[in-house]
């Protein structure tokens, strides 16, 4: 009998760990809450995603398009309960991963400038000379910055980044690779790989196909992280599209169509399989709210998509597990 419950027990044991195993694997790893989504018209809704190790309250921007505004709406929802837009701001926003200068990226961290806590800006050194150069100028701005033109106030610290190589990300858990990206003629944006110990969080900001901007950005992008998709660690891909497929490439200003970032999936699959990627989560950012563009884009991918890809629309102030 002694030994019949001692097996009985060490089952119950082996069953228990195996379940919370399975629960541990079920949790989600990053948090994200979207402060801006959209990509230009809606001063109050532009590009700007809050990112977070799950059961953190330290975040990194990715992205500042809109802050105050997104912080407001999401308070407003009680998604944050028992803080204020200026708590969050001072204190919970870490610092901001920048992926290039265009106002509709940058502009929520130049306004709350004035009000904001002492923190870094990680950019490329493309994306720093525009907020040295153009807006924290004192023409533009006071210069909130530690470069450029003096004096400095030093409320950010500028953190210049080297293509391919990690760095931490101070007051939180993660860490950051950044990639080159092409966004129209001569102009560069980013993208920013987020690690968390194993796991992955890649957040694109605007870029053209290859194929428009005669470049391998997105080829040596999708490289890297192929292997991380086939060993299910690249938990989303956040990536713009501006335009429905009805845009002339003519008229794509360095910006993605349906057309192009599925063709764009398809060099991914070739890396890795096209049964790894499917139900590979797709964060849709950045659409242009002209008209009815929105539904159009929605209906063009997934109508098309061969892939079997999760696509997921960003909304301003709901937030995403991954």
């Amino acid at each position: 009998m002694k030994i019949r419950l001692r097996y009985r027990l060490v089952v119950m044991m082996i069953v228990c760990m195996g379940f919370q195993q399975l629960l541990q694997a079920q949790q989600p790893v990053f948090k994200v809450m979207p402060l801006g989504v959209k990509g230009g018209l809606d001063e109050s809704n532009l590009s700007a995603y809050l990112l977070a190790v799950n059961g953190s309250s330290r975040y990194i921007a990715l992205d500042a398009g809109t802050i105050d505004a997104g912080i407001q709406k999401a308070i407003q929802k009680t998604i944050w309960k028992g803080t204020t837009t200026t708590a969050v701001l001072k204190d919970s926003i870490q610092g901001y991963c920048i992926s290039h200068g265009h106002l509709d990226h940058v502009a929520g961290l130049i306004i709350n400038a004035p009000n904001d806590s002492k923190k870094n800006i990680y950019a490329m050194p493309y994306c720093l000379q525009v907020l040295e150069q153009n807006y924290f100028t004192w023409q533009s701005w006071a210069n909130f910055g530690d470069a450029g033109m003096p004096p400095f106030l030093n409320t950010y610290h500028y953190v210049p980044l080297q293509a391919g190589k990690e760095v931490p990300l101070e007051g939180t858990e993660m860490l950051v690779t950044p990639f080159v990206l092409r966004h129209g003629t001569n102009y560069n944006s980013t993208a920013f790989l987020v690690r968390y110990t194993t796991d992955y969080l890649l957040y694109l900001g605007d870029t053209g196909a290859d194929t428009i901007e005669h470049s391998h950005h997105l080829q040596q992008l999708w490289a890297s992280v192929a292997p991380l998709v086939q060993q299910k660690k690249l938990k989303a891909i956040f990536i713009e599209v501006s335009y429905p497929n009805e845009q002339p490439e003519t008229q794509l200003f360095g910006h993605l169509t349906p057309k192009l970032l599925l063709s764009e999936m398809d060099v991914l699959a070739n890396l890795t399989g096209k049964n790894t990627i499917k139900n590979l989560r797709i964060v849709v950012t950045h659409i242009k709210p002209l008209g009815n563009n929105e539904a159009i884009i929605q209906q063009q991918l997934l109508q098309k998509n061969a892939l079997h890809l999760q696509f997921i629309f960003a909304q301003q102030a709901v937030p995403m597990f991954f």
